[in-house]
């Protein structure tokens, strides 16, 4: 399936009002399917996820987190669509919200969805402006707390979700390969639309600078360089969970998830290893800085996974 590159035809008035045209937009209830078929329109296959108003979430989990609308309502990795037809079944049959399922979509010659996804608005033109770089001016889609940028890059690379050097320096994530990204149209739980940032703009290809730094391995500091320099601690805690708590409580707002992520999988290797297990005073340090619980839980475990570690 190949996501189209040329600028959208047919996005008429009806079309860009069922998107929405600005945060003031209101809401209705043909946003989602409209938001649905412009992206099938333009080669980008979607599938159902739960929406926040549903009475209930619809969702394939056995129990839903609390984060409402953003669990797959289906097996997203084969039962995404590029039909029409079917998109306006799926839609009629209740409030759900449109994703895209980034791993099926492909570009010219060949290349993959890469979605980068800032958490904040201006995140990753902050990392672009660090490396002496300009951030391509590329599909966007505009989220609740920030924005999804919409780029092709080389299937050869097989990118994932790491952020590789830009770990600890972006606060954001990056999609590709088996994952997905909420769509325009979606409503977040807070009441944000999903919004287009501009219907005629298409994915341009990733830069080399972005690519270079998703591809390579992230050299951390030494461990004990982060306990000795540790300013702050946690009472009652050894003093490796001393350290990781305190290097998570000296976080800045742009960079907590990414700290936790790290001191995570350390402790995650130390737990591995026999030391002491240091999730709850983590989890204890990520609230203190200023994640959620929910954020703080869900970065542990993430961690804990990718190091190889049951959280």
């Amino acid at each position: 399936m190949s996501a189209k590159t040329n600028a959208p035809a047919g996005a008429g008035a009806n079309e860009r009002d069922q998107l929405g045209g600005g945060s003031t937009h209101s809401v209705a209830r043909t946003e989602p399917l409209g938001g649905a078929l412009w992206l099938v329109r333009h080669g980008f296959p979607v599938f159902p996820c739960d929406h926040p108003e549903a009475p209930r979430c619809v969702g394939l989990h056995k129990t839903c987190d609390g984060s409402r609308g953003k669990h797959p309502a289906v097996a997203f990795t084969r039962a995404w669509t590029l039909d029409e037809r079917k998109v306006h079944e799926t839609f009629a049959r209740g409030l759900r919200n449109p994703a895209v399922a980034v791993g099926a979509c492909s570009g010219p010659d060949g290349s993959r969805l890469l979605v980068v996804d800032s958490d904040r608005r201006g995140a990753i033109e902050d990392v672009a402006a660090a490396c002496g770089e300009t951030w391509p001016a590329t599909m966007r889609v505009w989220t609740a707390k920030g924005h999804h940028d919409y780029l092709w890059a080389p299937a050869a690379l097989r990118l994932g979700n790491g952020l590789g050097t830009l770990q600890g320096r972006f606060d954001g994530d990056v999609r590709a390969g088996n994952a997905y990204v909420i769509a325009p149209g979606a409503l977040h739980a807070t009441g944000v639309l999903y919004e287009l940032d501009d219907h005629e703009r298409p994915p341009l290809f990733a830069p080399a600078w972005l690519l270079d730094a998703l591809v390579t391995k992230p050299q951390y500091a030494p461990r004990r360089t982060h306990w000795q320099n540790a300013s702050r601690g946690v009472p009652g805690q050894p003093r490796g969970v001393r350290g990781l708590a305190a290097f998570v409580l000296d976080s800045r707002p742009g960079d907590r998830n990414n700290r936790l992520f790290w001191a995570a999988c350390r402790a995650a290797e130390d737990a591995r290893d026999g030391g002491e297990d240091a999730q709850d005073a983590l989890m204890d340090a990520a609230v203190r800085a200023g994640l959620s619980e929910q954020e703080a839980a869900t970065t542990i475990r993430s961690a804990y996974k990718r190091t190889g570690v049951t959280a």
